[in-house]
C-alpha cells in the first residue's frame, strides 16, 4: 500500500509539470504572436510622419479644410407646436439640424442649444397652416428662423455661428 501511495504522489507532480510546460509554451506563443503583430503594424509609422508634414505644410491646406469642414448639430428634441388654420388648428411636428463651419461653430451651437430652441420655436409658431401647406412657404419658414437664429447668436457671440438649418422631419396634422 504504501508502494501505490508513493506512485501516486510521483504521478501527480508530473501531470502539473505537463500542464506548466503547456502553459508556458501557450504564454510564450501568444507573446510571440503579441509582438510579432505589433512590430508589422508599426512597421510603415516611420514614413507617415513625413508625408503629414508635407501635406500640413502647403500653406495649412489641410488645417483649413478641416475648419471650413460642415458640421451638423441635431436639436435634441423635435419641435411641435400649433399653427392656426381657417377650418381648425393644426398640430406641427418639426426635426431640426443646424449645419456649421468648423469645431468652433460647432461648440457654440451646442453651447447655446437652448437659446437656438427658443428662437426656432418663436420664428415656427408665427407660421400659419396655409404658409406650411406650400413648399414655398416651407422654404420661407426655413430662411427666417436661418436670419432670426443668425441675428441672435451674432448678438450674443459676436459670430453668425448657423450657415444653414435643416428640416430632417416636418409633420402637420
Amino acid at each position: 500500500m504504501a508502494d501505490e501511495k508513493e506512485s501516486q504522489l510521483e504521478l501527480k507532480p508530473a501531470r502539473s509539470k505537463k500542464t506548466l510546460i503547456l502553459i508556458i509554451v501557450a504564454v510564450l506563443v501568444l507573446a510571440g504572436g503579441g509582438v510579432g503583430a505589433w512590430l508589422f503594424l508599426s512597421g510603415g509609422d516611420e514614413a507617415a510622419p513625413a508625408a503629414t508634414e508635407q501635406a500640413a505644410g502647403g500653406d495649412g491646406q489641410a488645417q483649413t479644410q478641416a475648419a471650413d469642414s460642415a458640421l451638423y448639430v441635431g436639436m435634441p428634441r423635435a419641435f411641435v407646436f400649433n399653427v392656426a388654420g381657417k377650418p381648425r388648428d393644426r398640430l406641427v411636428q418639426i426635426k431640426v439640424q443646424l449645419m456649421v463651419r468648423g469645431g468652433d461653430a460647432e461648440a457654440l451651437a451646442k453651447q447655446h442649444t437652448p437659446l437656438i430652441e427658443g428662437t426656432l420655436l418663436r420664428v415656427f409658431s408665427a407660421a400659419t397652416v396655409q404658409q406650411l401647406s406650400t413648399v414655398e412657404g416651407k422654404d420661407k419658414l426655413r430662411q427666417d428662423s436661418v436670419e432670426e437664429v443668425r441675428r441672435v447668436l451674432t448678438e450674443l457671440t459676436g459670430k453668425p455661428v448657423v450657415e444653414q438649418i435643416l428640416f430632417t422631419g416636418f409633420v402637420m396634422q
